[in-house]
């Protein structure tokens, strides 16, 4: 097993970027279906309140998805670098300071979200009409929340060693569950709105138990024991440093929605809630291949960056960059040229279709750009730069969309919350290239030489 996680500083970059990333982007994409058709569901089974709902759940998942990717991807980037430099004793050392982190935030998590659940919805912008299904909904997915925290930081674990495979396997796994479970609880079972969460709990519960059978196998290169749970605290500040980036960069999501959600409800009521749902869904599909990519990028650049080998840093760098760029022009052109079929995949509802085909061509209007931000705070991730991480991925939804989320709509009601968004991309846009411009010795420098010169 070690000779798999040695093929990140040898292969050629092609080959093995696209053995990490081929498989992360079937994985990605398969859980974002398996969203897509929870949403259809919902909006079929309960309409459109029912999809207005789980928007308004939604920035708690989101919240604890951005906790699992703060231990994943910060722990990721720790062990990819201890296994470049040979270091397997601090690898492990992190995977069991992860896992003990991860039941620390899970069983925390669940107590104080369901103590505190009603004043929580309500903070979150939930009406008279839309607290009902909200807490039937979130009340059951905070009982497995722990098992959400488990799968999504163990599964950057895994990728990080090189076994995408089993990485891909496991979302898959995820996904699949997630899609045969819920229209049985829903629909066979009667259980309405409870019925979705029923299912996403259990799926996100047997993928969780996988992963850490995989660990315990002995098929991985790293290995669980009791020793390796006890708290490093230079490991946990090493990991917390760079996995804070990845935390703001979804926590501050979460953040975004909840103001988000609270203005929607002031100018356009639970309709609007409602189709900034299904766009969330929508951006979530076509932005999970480039997430697929960067997260196979990410174990090629730290292991040879801790490798010290920085020309193949660069050349995974630049590739990825290209079929990111490329990923996202695609996703522009196909919501510009077809807005009211994509709406139309989701509700039946004529006015919710109508409002959506303005906001999704408004909201994606400069989303081209997007793999080249996401890329870029994925290479500081996994070059450990904490503070470039944490700025880049913390500018988007906290420097720029909330400000302009809280500004706009005061002269331009709802249409000023949808410009909002590209007006926060092109603001972005600019400081990555500035960034990029700052740190250029890995992105565009011609040789070895001239690399380690800098």
């Amino acid at each position: 097993m070690k000779q798999q996680s040695e093929r990140l500083g040898f292969d050629p970059i092609q080959k093995i970027l696209a053995r990490l990333a081929v498989p992360a982007t079937v994985g990605m994409l398969v859980m974002a279906l398996h969203s897509v058709i929870d949403t259809v569901y919902i909006a079929r089974g309960v309409g459109t309140i029912g999809v207005a709902a789980v928007a308004i759940s939604f920035p708690v998942q989101i919240l604890f998805y951005a906790l699992g990717g703060a231990l994943g991807i910060g722990g990721s980037s720790v062990i990819s670098r201890a296994l470049g430099a040979k270091n397997l004793e601090k690898a492990n050392q992190t995977l069991g300071n992860i896992i003990s982190l991860v039941v620390v935030i899970g069983f925390s998590g669940a107590f104080f979200g369901l103590y505190y659940m009603e004043p929580m919805l309500l903070l979150f912008g939930a009406s008279e009409i839309i607290m009902l299904p909200a807490e039937e909904y979130l009340g059951i997915l905070l009982y497995g929340i722990t098992f959400l925290v488990l799968g999504f930081s163990i599964n950057n674990v895994v990728r990080a060693e090189g076994n995408s495979k089993t990485a891909m396997l496991s979302m898959i796994m995820s996904s699949l569950l997630n899609i045969i479970l819920t229209p049985i609880f829903m629909f066979a079972l009667q259980l309405g709105m409870r019925g979705a969460a029923y299912g996403t709990v259990m799926a996100q519960g047997i993928t969780a138990i996988y992963l850490l059978y995989y660990l315990y196998s002995g098929r991985s290169t790293l290995s669980i024991r009791v020793k390796y749970f006890y708290p490093r605290l230079q490991i946990i500040r090493e990991m917390l440093a760079v996995g804070a980036s990845a935390f703001i960069r979804q926590g501050s999501a979460s953040l975004m929605l909840i103001v988000a959600n609270n203005l929607l409800i002031l100018y356009g009521g639970e309709l609007a809630i409602a189709v900034l749902g299904i766009i969330h869904r929508i951006m979530m599909f076509t932005l999970m291949p480039i997430l697929g990519i960067v997260q196979g990028m990410m174990p090629i650049v730290g292991f040879n960056y801790g490798a010290k080998k920085l020309l193949r840093v660069k050349e995974s760098i630049v590739l990825s960059m290209k079929i990111s760029t490329a990923i996202a022009l695609f996703a522009f052109l196909l919501v510009m040229t077809v807005p009211g079929l994509l709406m139309r995949v989701f509700t039946t509802d004529p006015a919710a279709i109508e409002m959506g085909k303005i906001a999704l061509r408004v909201i994606f209007t400069l989303s081209f750009t997007v793999g080249m931000q996401m890329v870029t705070a994925g290479v500081f991730q996994a070059l450990g730069k904490a503070r470039e991480a944490f700025l880049i991925s913390m500018a988007r939804q906290i420097l720029f969309l909330i400000p302009l989320l809280l500004l706009l709509p005061l002269q331009l009601g709802l249409t000023g919350i949808w410009l909002a968004f590209p007006l926060a991309d092109l603001l972005s846009v600019a400081l990555t290239f500035l960034l990029i411009h700052r740190h250029r010795k890995y992105f565009f420098t011609g040789s070895q030489k001239q690399v380690a010169a800098k």
